[in-house]
């Protein structure tokens, strides 16, 4: 699992370490790894020009102790001090040491680069880049960009990007990954990430955290020999309308693949989801009448049928709600559930849910999805460039860390809400259902739409979850 702790832990941790250390040490080892990545992305460091983009501060230190290291290595080494006054003694010193030099003619010295490091602004930093840094940022990406612990300009702790910011081929980052490292926009200026570990001590509650292949692999619900499909849990499926009957269909194609024994569905779409999946157990309604099941998923495509919401609301099992059915919610309704809630919106939604504009949300995502969580006591798992979930008990959102671009097509949701809803019905909390569905879903339209990538359809993602699954199972 990857675990992203905020600045001030960081920070915290580093102070802990350095009073064990001989002082430098922790920034000679930070620089160790940063020019270790930067020698992997040159491959051939003799003869290569590399210009490093220098700060005030630590995270210039960090650049130009890198630089040191690949300047005795024989490459050509320009510093680009955005602060001259201001840049890390120690480092400058170093850096000429080893033949490196301080830039002055910035613009041509990057137009000639192999590759630019960002030692511009640490992680301390807030708002975007001032007007010079900013153009020499843009100049850069005709280069490789290697980052000095996230991005410069980007939002450390909230994933934020408030102007203008360095977009990196690859993040070296010291000590653990930072929130803003796992989360859109931010995580899109990132580019790969590289973990060098520098020793520091962290606790174990961590701000963020992203399950890998074999933290889903624990978490999937797997039948024994005495198993049958009740006791596999059963899905109610409320989806579907005369207009958007294929809502239906695919959030029960999603269900049928997400662990459960049986789905039932109830709505006017029997006809179409029958045909389509003959093994679907069907109700004409109210929900409260067709069944015992184990979780409800209700929403995609019903239209105005708010009845049907507050129904399934009344119930004592755990609901996921989507789509329309967002639009019937009451906050103090859903606190007052007994059973777990799982709203799952999109940006969109999410506004209308909190009372912003949309704009707001996809900007700040991290601190939209807690605000969803709080506010109607309820497991909130945001759609988006980066899915988010977060718990009303608090602790570590998750971000999920699969997914393509071209997952962004009508009916992904539906399906997406069906397959979480059935790994609820097997007795995982929302938190886990939510997560692990997530994962599944971003992983089988990463299978679909291989090998050289290519527009898929809704139904080409519910058909691929079983590779998906297989394949996470391997672990």
């Amino acid at each position: 699992m990857r675990t992203a702790f905020s600045v001030d832990v960081v920070r915290a941790a580093e102070r802990d370490l350095m009073a064990r250390l001989p002082e430098g040490a922790l920034m000679q080892r930070a620089a160790a790894g940063l020019a270790v990545a930067c020698a992997e992305m040159l491959r051939r460091v003799y003869g290569s020009r590399v210009v490093l983009l220098v700060g005030s501060g630590d995270n210039g230190g960090d650049a130009l102790y890198a630089g040191a290291r690949l300047a005795r290595r024989g490459a050509g080494v320009r510093a680009v001090l955005l602060s001259p006054e201001r840049a890390h003694a120690g480092g400058l010193a170093a850096l000429r040491a080893a033949g490196g030099r301080v830039s002055d003619d910035a613009l041509a010295d990057i137009a000639r680069a192999d590759l630019v490091v960002d030692g511009i602004v640490g992680i301390g930093g807030k708002g975007g880049l001032r007007p010079e840094a900013a153009r020499l940022a843009e100049a850069a990406r005709q280069a490789m960009v290697v980052s000095v612990d996230l991005p410069s300009g980007v939002d450390a702790d909230s994933g934020e990007v408030p102007g203008e910011a360095v977009r990196a081929d690859v993040t070296v980052t010291f000590g653990a990954y930072k929130p803003g490292l796992l989360i859109d926009p931010a995580r899109e200026y990132a580019g790969a990430l590289r973990l060098v570990d520098i020793g520091l001590d962290l606790p174990a509650d961590a701000a963020v955290e992203a399950l890998q292949y074999a933290d889903v692999a624990a978490l999937l619900p797997r039948p024994s020999a005495e198993s049958d499909k009740y006791r596999r849990g059963v899905v109610g499926v409320v989806a579907g309308s005369s207009r958007y009957p294929g809502a239906a269909v695919l959030a029960v194609s999603g269900a049928l693949r997400g662990g459960a024994g049986a789905v039932r569905y109830v709505g006017p779409a029997a006809g179409e989801v029958l045909a389509r999946f003959p093994e679907t157990l069907v109700h004409a309604g109210p929900p409260s009448k067709a069944g015992r099941v184990q979780s409800w998923v209700i929403g995609p495509g019903i239209g105005d049928d708010g009845d049907a919401v507050a129904d399934v609301l009344d119930s004592d099992v755990p609901v996921l709600v989507d789509a329309d059915g967002l639009r019937f919610l009451d906050a103090a309704r859903v606190r007052d559930r007994a059973a777990p809630t799982l709203l799952t919106p999109h940006a969109g939604e999410a506004a209308a849910l909190l009372g912003a504009d949309r704009t707001d949300v996809e900007a700040s995502r991290l601190r939209s999805v807690r605000e969803l969580a709080e506010r109607y006591g309820a497991t909130a798992l945001l759609k988006g460039s980066t899915t988010l979930v977060a718990d009303p008990a608090g602790g570590p959102v998750r971000a999920n860390p699969t997914g393509t671009g071209w997952l962004a097509t009508a009916g992904s949701g539906d399906v997406l809400s069906g397959l979480t809803g059935s790994l609820l019905a097997t007795g995982l909390s929302a938190r886990d259902a939510a997560s692990a569905g997530a994962y599944l879903h971003g992983l089988a339209a990463r299978l679909a739409a291989t090998p050289d990538g290519a527009p898929i359809l809704a139904t080409d993602v519910a058909g691929a979850l079983g590779e998906a699954w297989r394949d996470v199972s391997r672990f």
